[in-house]
């Protein structure tokens, strides 16, 4: 069975250019790990680089950024020149969030982790289509069991949703005047029992029904 011949890189004399080249060829965030066993560095020095490199891309001159995530990083397109790409590249604009997948979201991504039950609450009807519509978008996805009756299943946001959104961190969030309750574990917790016992968490939704949910 005949075997690839083994590749001999030469020494990198540029490090940063080096790791910009792999990242951009990629199109895809690239461990820094990854980037370590390429570049013989360590994944601290790596990431220390991909950050320097990120601040570089970070000012107007250039159409495009570097985001470091916690454990990769990927080159994006910045979202002013979002319609002329498509307009280039003729790509038909589509997939866009409903309004209550948007308030799901930022219900989640506010106080993650979270139980459908607190999102139910917050938003005062049923959940259940825009819930599982994110997780189809791999936007948010489950991040353990909450220590209640039923063990409901807990939400967070994914690497996904940060690029989406252009965000490195869920520090950079805008901050937001709209005052969600925050997701405290009793209040979580009295929340999931509510539940299982088949008690309304619509707080004060007389009338509404889970139809209004999602058209």
């Amino acid at each position: 069975m005949a075997t690839e011949p083994e590749v001999n890189l030469q020494p990198i004399k540029n490090l940063e250019s080096c790791i910009e080249a792999v990242v951009f060829a990629a199109g895809y965030p690239v461990p820094y790990q990854k980037l370590a066993e390429v570049t013989g560095l360590g994944t601290r020095e790596v990431k220390r680089l991909a950050e320097r490199i990120a601040k570089r891309y970070a000012d107007d001159t250039h159409g495009i950024m570097l985001l470091c995530f916690k454990d990769t990083c990927q080159f994006c397109t910045k979202e002013q020149y979002g319609a002329y790409i498509r307009e280039a590249l003729s790509i038909r604009r589509g997939g866009n969030l409903s309004g209550s997948s948007m308030e799901v979201l930022a219900i989640v991504a506010y106080n993650q982790p979270v139980t459908r039950a607190f999102i139910d609450a917050v938003r005062g009807v049923d959940s259940n289509y825009a819930v599982n519509s994110l997780i189809d978008k791999e936007l948010i996805v489950s991040v353990g069991r909450l220590d209640a009756p039923g063990r409901p299943v807990l939400y967070g946001t994914t690497d996904k949703f940060l690029r989406v959104f252009g965000l490195t961190t869920l520090d950079d969030l805008p901050k937001t005047e709209i005052n969600l309750p925050a997701a405290r574990p009793g209040e979580q917790l009295s929340i999931a029992a509510e539940a299982m016992n088949g008690e309304s968490t619509a707080a004060g939704a007389d009338g509404m029904t889970a139809s209004a949910a999602e058209e």
